[in-house]
């Protein structure tokens, strides 16, 4: 396995091209993790108070249309 200072040097060494690929691919990999940890955490109930806040507010009018 590489080192990170060994993934550095090699992405320092892409073409603008190749860098561009990777950066995509890079935030399509972060989305993804991003996306499963509110999944994991919607399941777990960890964000249940926040959307019982939120609704309570909103039926209690405090909100404003777009």
């Amino acid at each position: 396995m590489l080192t990170l200072e060994q993934l550095e040097t090699a992405i320092l060494q892409l073409s603008p091209n190749d860098f561009n690929q990777l950066l995509v691919w890079f935030f399509d990999l972060d989305y993804q993790h991003w996306d499963e940890q509110l999944e994991n955490d919607i399941a777990a109930g960890k964000l249940d108070n926040l959307a019982e806040e939120a609704i309570a507010d909103f039926e209690a009018g405090h909100y404003r249309a777009i």
